[in-house]
């Protein structure tokens, strides 16, 4: 019903920035939350910032200040700019919808991975 297609992942320097984008296509319920979790390896998933269709935002505590996360609700398209990136950081970034209503469901994208050197 709907696809994720994530871009914007790769190798960059501490304290350097990238710019995730994730569109989505198919049936989309247009009352949703957007949003990017992370997967480092041996941690458990975390929710990095997530964007409502009306535009209520939300972060990690580790993020707030460094990463801005928006949307374009005519394209369906999230972006999750990061800055002053710090090795920590380092994981695979998952992008994620869900829809807001009963028995909605969640999607999510193939991910991408971002890498901060030391």
């Amino acid at each position: 019903q709907v696809q994720l297609v994530e871009s914007g992942g790769g190798l960059v320097q501490n304290r350097g920035s990238l710019r995730l984008s994730c569109a989505a296509s198919g049936n989309i319920f247009n009352i949703n939350v957007m949003g990017w979790y992370r997967l480092a390896p041996g941690k458990q998933r975390e929710l990095v910032a997530q964007i409502t269709s009306g535009g209520v935002t939300n972060y990690a505590d580790s993020v707030k200040g460094r990463f801005t996360i928006s949307r374009d609700n005519a394209r369906n398209t999230v972006y999750l700019q990061m800055n002053s990136l710090k090795p920590e950081d380092t994981a695979v970034y998952y992008c994620n919808l869900k829809t807001l209503r009963w028995n909605g469901d969640s999607y999510w994208g193939q991910g991408t991975q971002v890498t901060v050197s030391s």
